[in-house]
């Protein structure tokens, strides 16, 4: 993969193919947004409204949203709008006056967490999140050495961007920072968690080699952007000691996997470990911009007593609102469960797909964070990156959404919204086939 090239990014020397309406309304996006700023798809969708796992565009085309974990709990779910438009009319303000809103949403939100986990901190998104994570690890240990993924993605802020690969060689990774192997299952078989515990602690080594005490192993409990990589459920554990072992902190970012889309509340809750901090975002408010950090009292000790936290639009009534919605949403509608449910159904699906169809070499998930590898050849298990490209945006002509992941591009992303239905799963799956066999 051509590390400043994005996933399906559309290519702006392609727009001549599209309608004139579409060409001058992303004309009109580069001249106001800038160079910086990337579009989905060779042919990009222009979505007016969205509402369960369906969104429409400006022509009233429905599509099928298998990719949007921003809203987590469904499109415009009336629940979270309700909360979200009671508070605005009534009030908004900062943290800094006594408000029991967000008191009472930290005490639900802690409650689905491991009694050690007794803090929460809020912020307004993921980035901001593994921001203060990294202040507060590097304040508890002393070290400023952070471990990551070779394509994780933490976030856009000065600190996080050179600690995420996945945003390429443009953007350069920082000088206390190191990178291991994605826990690649697939590819590494039975000797996996071994061999990952065992680069983390080469990886910590080699700081201490060249003088950089370690802080933190920070990981997305689900490897998103490394290309989904679940199992076994309890690898992760190993990781953690690793870490610990070194001085380190243990980081759960929980921004994509948590809230119930792996089947479980957290996605660490599959590994049998309990993170020294967890980082919160993108599902937390269903695409309103709230994020937190939930960490273990005595990690905030030596940060807490020298530096004062405040964020002038975290865990504001409006945001705490949002997030207590979502929650209720999840527990009353057993969204969790249902993650669960579908996303076995789905999973056995794409597998029927696998033996049907040898550009599929691998099926893996768990809930509805699925990731489909194709590949060229079963035997080599050579990325199918070109093949890859046509299935995603083929897909979307057909009206179903996804993205793909993975250092070779080849592997499918697949997580809908938690209200996926087995229909609706049913229908990602046969547009999958359909495309398929016309490669």
């Amino acid at each position: 993969m051509n590390s400043q090239k994005m996933i399906n990014a559309f290519d702006p020397k392609a727009a001549q193919g599209l309608n004139q309406a579409e060409r001058s309304m992303i004309e009109r996006r580069q001249k106001l947004l800038g160079p910086a700023y990337r579009l989905f798809y060779q042919h990009p969708v222009h979505l007016v409204r969205g509402e369960g796992a369906w969104m429409f565009d400006a022509e009233g085309n429905r599509f099928l949203d298998c990719y949007n974990n921003v809203a987590s709990v469904g499109h415009a779910h009336p629940h979270v709008v309700e909360a979200i438009a009671k508070q605005a009319a009534t009030l908004n303000t900062h943290t800094r006056y006594l408000h029991d809103t967000v008191l009472d949403y930290a005490e639900a939100l802690l409650a689905t967490f491991p009694a050690e986990l007794g803090h929460v901190m809020f912020t307004c998104t993921g980035s901001e999140a593994n921001d203060l994570a990294l202040r507060i690890a590097r304040a508890q240990t002393g070290g400023t050495g952070v471990v990551v993924t070779e394509l994780a993605y933490h976030g856009v802020t000065a600190s996080l961007a050179e600690l995420s690969p996945s945003l390429g060689e443009g953007v350069p990774l920082g000088r206390d920072i190191r990178t291991v192997a994605a826990p690649d299952l697939y590819r590494y078989g039975p000797e996996m968690p071994a061999k990952f515990a065992a680069d983390i602690r080469a990886a910590f080594a080699d700081m201490a080699r060249h003088g950089i005490k370690p802080a933190a192993l920070l990981v997305d409990t689900m490897f998103t952007s490394d290309g989904v990589f679940p199992d076994p459920a309890g690898f992760l554990a190993g990781a953690a000691d690793a870490a610990r072992e070194a001085g380190a902190l243990f980081i759960a970012d929980e921004v994509q996997p948590g809230f119930g889309r792996t089947g479980q509340m957290w996605g660490f809750g599959r590994h049998g470990v309990v993170p020294d901090m967890v980082s919160l975002g993108k599902p937390m408010g269903n695409g309103h911009p709230v994020a937190g950090l939930v960490l273990k009292p005595e990690v905030m000790e030596r940060f807490g007593s020298a530096a004062r936290y405040f964020n002038t639009f975290g865990g504001n009534p409006v945001s705490a609102a949002a997030g207590m919605a979502v929650l209720q949403v999840i527990q009353r509608e057993g969204l969790v469960e249902n993650a669960g449910k579908i996303g076995a159904h789905l999973l056995a699906g794409l597998r029927r797909l696998a033996e049907k169809h040898a550009i599929i070499g691998d099926v893996r998930g768990a809930g509805l964070s699925v990731g489909v590898e194709m590949v060229t050849d079963r035997a080599a298990k050579t990325p199918a990156t070109a093949e890859t490209t046509r299935i995603v945006n083929e897909l979307r002509e057909k009206r179903l959404l996804i993205s793909a992941s993975g250092p070779g591009a080849n592997i499918l992303k697949i997580r809908p919204p938690l209200c996926f239905s087995a229909t609706q799963a049913d229908m990602l799956v046969q547009a999958l086939d359909e495309v398929l066999a016309a490669l």
